[in-house]
């Protein structure tokens, strides 16, 4: 029995020598052998890691009006968890009913997909502690978290508790304050940070950024140790692009567009005004087109997403004939006061003749015009006789590439597309000189050629990007021209001007008559292509289909705007370049050399307005030039705007005018209110009630205030709020009782050549 007793005593003393020598084995490995690793690993479990956002750059016209910038959103969340205690404690609250309900009003979503979300639950079968409300509560603007923050509240005192489920989740979005002005350009960056379309997409690289963190020990609340390790690194805010274009160009366009596309409601319009001395674009915009704030909500058709202006090829009828005639004067073979005869020509024995757009009749006695009148009347014989005839294939076809055709322009945007050619039949030849047939191009092609013709000869680089500037370092990188090449020469240049000057101001044969604007000299050409439409026999030229254009320059003496309109597939009977594409021109055209300080030289008793046609004769509004106060006092800048009839808003308490808007040297009608800016201040905003949208945005971004809108029209009601250091102006609006004229009033004409 004492020796078994031993026995045992023995066993379990040795057992627990091994365990103690494994332990202190154990001991050794982890506090020596693999001190580093878990040293490493306990540090992972002291320190916390914060996210430091970053804030995307910002999209500003060349005046530095914000186009795109990061704004505060929420996103609406619920606590099904928390909703169902609530629920399960007080039943008569029907707080899941309250709930669903108020959310459908304000989000749209529909009540049994938002009753899911707010009974959600886990695989386990318990509730969920949060769910998101997605896709409408996903990112939303404050207004529409502020209207389910007044609801909360309202659920807290009926259940006298704060937590009633209901969750705003503080985030970062896109925003776009002029809603789908210059949508096509700008592109939109989606609510999951995708960057797509336009130059979100294409300069992501530069506006992106790149977040920054902190790291820190902490205890077991979370509270960071005084002695504790920090680790930082700064965020890097993305560069902010400043662009060439000015937004009181691309409202022109855009508005005269929108007139046009409910008036002959297009297969598409586009159109682009640019400065042909830079090749700057002042302004571009295609119909139909989407808000990027709502991008989701044009999802459906896919075309409002699509960019004509250099995306979509045409045939571009006689627009082209620019091309051939200033091929054709610097050669030295246009005589303008040399005889042809008009009406038709058979330029081969086995290819149909071709004929002017007067059913081959031609003009003059016995058809016999001069080459001017064949260019006013756009008289397709003239032009075979010209590029076929005189100028011949091959310098033919050395012009079209020399003034860019055939080959992108390189402009600062995606998806540019470009359309090889080649002239290899009689026939293709002779139509290309008159802008029918293989040779297809883009509306920004035809931008860049026709200033090349106004600039002196150059052809530019089309570009849209003026600087990049990174906050982050003060560097700013600013885009020179770029000369492509010289395509013909100055005194070419000069000649071709005049001559496109009489399409416009001949009121008795010019094609382009309506644009004619008193005051202004304008060159410009009319276009009307007919579109190529297949059937069961093969494909050929429709009788009922157009792509109708107008492209000019202004003023001829020293251009400023090369502008191109483009209406493809208007529908109007007896549709024409000059009928339909000209008003709008028209309209553009002046309001751009308005705004850009360029005076219509008129007699000075001579009250006429230069909107009006030559045949109006009506009296219009007087225009008056915007003297420059900034830096007056306010007093003084009073006198020399009352001088001038123009009306005057004062903005702030200050004694010095700082900005004011518009800015000096434009010509505005004596009508148009001036706003001046005397107090820095930011947020310092003054009642906006009675301005239009328009007015009202630039307003804010001359005060540097985020604008949110709801309503359109004009401003009715405004509310400021600041968030986290930003400012937030609500702005609701009502729309006036303004009916919209269409840009022109002149009946459709004939269609030209």
């Amino acid at each position: 029995m004492t020796k078994r007793i031993k026995l045992r005593t023995l066993l379990t003393g040795g057992l627990f020598t091994l365990l103690f020598l494994g332990l202190i084995v154990r001991i050794y490995w982890v506090q020596v052998v693999k001190a580093d690793f878990w040293t490493e690993q306990a540090m992972k479990t002291w320190m916390t890691s914060e996210t430091i956002r970053q804030e995307r750059g910002m999209l500003l016209d060349r005046d530095g009006k914000v186009l795109a910038a990061d704004a505060l959103a929420y996103t609406i969340a619920v606590n099904p968890k928390r909703i169902a205690e609530l629920e399960q404690a007080h039943p008569e609250w029907k707080l899941t009913d309250r709930i669903v309900s108020k959310l459908h009003i304000v989000l749209g979503t529909s009540e049994s997909d938002l009753r899911e979300m707010v009974t959600s639950k886990k695989e386990d079968g318990t509730y969920r502690d949060q769910r998101e409300i997605r896709p409408d509560g996903w990112k939303v603007d404050k207004p529409v978290k502020d209207r389910l923050d007044a609801f909360r509240e309202e659920l807290r005192k009926i259940t006298e508790t704060k937590n009633v489920g209901l969750i705003f989740v503080e985030e970062q979005k896109r925003t776009y304050p002029n809603d789908s002005l210059a949508s096509h350009i700008l592109g939109y960056e989606d609510k999951e940070g995708k960057a797509v379309y336009g130059l979100e997409k294409k300069l992501n690289n530069e506006l992106s950024g790149s977040p920054g963190f902190i790291k820190y020990q902490k205890d077991g609340a979370r509270t960071q140790l005084p002695n504790g390790e920090v680790e930082f690194k700064q965020a890097m805010d993305g560069k902010d692009v400043t662009l060439t274009i000015d937004l009181d160009i691309q409202f022109y366009i855009e508005e005269a567009l929108r007139t046009a596309y409910a008036t002959y409601k297009p297969k598409s319009i586009t159109a682009i005004a640019a400065d042909p001395d830079t090749m700057e674009i002042l302004g571009m915009a295609s119909l139909p087109d989407y808000n990027p704030n709502k991008y989701w909500e044009f999802a459906s058709n896919q075309n409002a997403f699509r960019d004509n202006a250099i995306q979509s090829v045409y045939e571009p009828g006689s627009t082209f004939k620019i091309v051939t005639l200033a091929g054709a004067v610097e050669e030295g073979l246009f005589d303008p006061n040399e005889y042809y005869k008009s009406g038709s020509i058979k330029y081969s024995k086995k290819d149909k003749p071709v004929k002017d757009h007067n059913n081959g009749v031609g003009w003059g006695e016995n058809g016999m015009i001069t080459y001017l009148e064949g260019l006013q009347h756009s008289s397709n014989v003239a032009f075979v006789k010209l590029g076929y005839e005189k100028l011949g294939k091959e310098r033919l076809v050395q012009y079209i590439n020399d003034f860019g055709f055939g080959q992108k322009t390189g402009i600062e945007l995606p998806n540019e597309v470009s359309v090889p050619y080649s002239l290899d039949y009689p026939s293709e030849v002779a139509t290309a000189t008159f802008g029918q047939g293989k040779v297809l191009v883009t509306p920004i092609q035809q931008v860049a050629a026709v200033a090349a013709v106004a600039n002196g000869g150059k052809l530019l680089q089309p570009h849209i990007v003026k600087s990049i500037s990174d906050p982050n370092t003060g560097a700013k990188t600013i885009t020179e021209p770029k000369v492509v090449r010289q395509v013909i020469s100055p005194e070419t240049s000069r000649k071709v001007g005049d001559y496109l000057e009489t399409v416009v101001s001949d009121q008795k044969n010019g094609t382009g008559r309506i644009a004619y604007t008193p005051g202004y000299r304008i060159a410009g050409k009319t276009g009307t292509a007919q579109k190529v439409t297949k059937n069961e026999t093969g494909s050929g030229y429709s009788k009922d289909r157009y792509v109708v254009s107008f492209i000019g320059y202004a003023p001829v003496e020293k251009p400023k705007v090369v502008l191109y309109v483009v209406v493809d597939e208007p529908q109007v009977d007896n549709a024409g370049g000059g009928a339909v594409a000209g008003p709008i021109f028209k309209e553009i055209m002046t309001k751009s050399l308005m705004h850009l300080g360029i005076k219509p030289n008129l007699p000075i008793d001579d009250e006429a307005s230069p909107t009006e046609s030559a045949e109006s004769g009506e009296s219009a509004e007087k225009t008056a030039t915007v003297p420059d106060v900034t830096g007056l006092t306010v007093t003084q800048a009073r006198e020399q705007l009352k001088q001038r009839s123009f009306p005057i808003g004062v903005l702030g308490k200050g004694n010095k005018v700082l900005q004011q808007l518009p800015k000096g040297g434009s010509v505005l009608p004596s009508t148009q209110q001036i706003y001046l800016l005397t107090d820095a201040k930011p947020g310092n905003v003054p009642d906006l009630t009675g301005l239009s949208l328009r007015d009202a945005l630039e307003m804010c971004s001359l005060l540097k205030v985020v604008a949110t809108v709801e309503g359109e029209g004009y401003v009715t009601g405004q509310k400021a709020v600041k968030v986290d250091g930003k400012w937030i102006l609500q702005l609701k609006l009502s729309p006036a009782d303004q009916p919209a004229e269409p840009p022109g009033s002149s009946p459709p004409a004939s269609p030209e050549g």
